[in-house]
């Protein structure tokens, strides 16, 4: 049963792809063009921008809270988050410290969104094995939750070593900092993050997106039988888009973009070719492709919220092949044509409803 909300926040997400050598973008390089993107995302009102926490060559975003501050003096209103924040292979009083310094700094606009990450290079990189991938995650997840909700902390240790009755410091200006749930469309983390009531953010990066309406119900399920008040909810998604001012040359530019980049992840991971049958179904209307002309992506952007019941929605919108000024163009597009648009039929629909 798909549930409507006539709110919604709309913003970006970026691991920062980069091309350092043949020419293309270096690491330097990309990281001041997102500082640049932040600035643009904030003065045409988009709500969020999120950056993954990632360790390879062709991504610059290793560290996204040192990213996030760096642009903090220069925004006024606009959210700044982890998209994910790699929790397994970190620490959760440095990541907890990093955030709540950022939150201080943007007078209360930071988030975190913790999860395990698409790519495992960070674990032998700080050192953990991957025999212990789901412990990890649930034993500093335990950690930053409760750094989170006390000064004062004491923790018996396991992967990470013991503390005993210490403060951790700085404090978050927010009383709770905000903590997402990051997930591929794992069950169990639907069902984890209800039961801990916290908000949840899927992937959707291929197929379409009202299969994800199970994992919707299951995550309230929890909440509410964990004794969650189900109307604070917070649901996101996250997908690839690209924005143009018409459908037909955005989805044709962007084709040999997206290609390139799901046949190199592709051949890492044992995929099938990326093919120009599955990038058109994607782009359709039901797909969980969002490129097009701002009023086809915003059609897009309302079904899902249909489907799905969302709170936010991010569009990844970054690839090292893309220009820099066609991502400029994608993020003014998103938040002065698209945004107003969902606003409204999200706002009219919700008036219907009432009336």
């Amino acid at each position: 049963m798909s549930v409507q909300t006539n709110t919604m926040e709309i913003g970006i997400s970026t691991f920062l792809h980069a091309n350092p050598g043949n020419g293309g973008v270096s690491h330097a390089q990309r990281l001041r063009q997102a500082i640049e993107e932040i600035q643009l995302a904030d003065q045409v009102g988009l709500d969020v921008y999120a950056i993954g926490e990632h360790h390879r060559i062709d991504y610059t975003s290793a560290s996204p809270a040192v990213i996030l501050a760096t642009a903090a003096a220069t925004t006024k209103r606009i959210r700044l988050s982890s998209a994910v924040t790699v929790l397994s292979s970190d620490d959760p009083v440095r990541v907890y410290q990093d955030f709540a310094t950022l939150d201080g700094l943007t007078n209360g606009r930071a988030e975190i969104m913790a999860g395990r990450g698409s790519f495992i290079e960070s674990f032998p990189l700080f050192g953990y094995d991957l025999k212990h991938y789901e412990e990890l995650y649930e034993e500093k997840l335990e950690l930053l939750l409760k750094i989170r909700a006390s000064e004062k902390v004491t923790w018996p240790g396991g992967h990470r070593p013991a503390i005993d009755n210490m403060g951790i410091y700085p404090r978050a200006q927010q009383e709770l900092l905000p903590v997402w749930i990051g997930t591929g469309g794992s069950p169990e983390s639907a069902i984890r993050a209800g039961r801990l009531g916290l908000p949840i953010i899927f992937s959707i990066l291929g197929g379409m997106p009202e299969r994800f309406a199970p994992l919707v119900q299951l995550y309230k399920e929890a909440a509410m039988k964990a004794g969650h008040d189900p109307s604070k909810l917070q649901i996101a998604t996250h997908s690839h888009g690209f924005i143009s001012d018409k459908t037909q040359e955005a989805t044709e530019r962007y084709y040999s973009v997206m290609a390139a980049q799901m046949n190199k992840i592709g051949r890492e991971r044992g995929w099938h070719p990326y093919s120009r049958d599955t990038y058109d179904a994607a782009s359709s209307l039901h797909g969980a492709l969002y490129v097009g002309d701002p009023e086809y992506v915003a059609e897009k952007i309302v079904l899902l919220n249909q489907n799905l019941g969302l709170t936010r929605f991010l569009m990844y919108v970054d690839f090292s092949s893309l220009p820099h000024r066609d991502l400029l163009r994608t993020i003014e597009l998103l938040g002065t044509k698209v945004a107003p648009i969902v606003r409204k039929e999200l706002a009219r629909q919700s008036d219907s409803r009432n009336a």
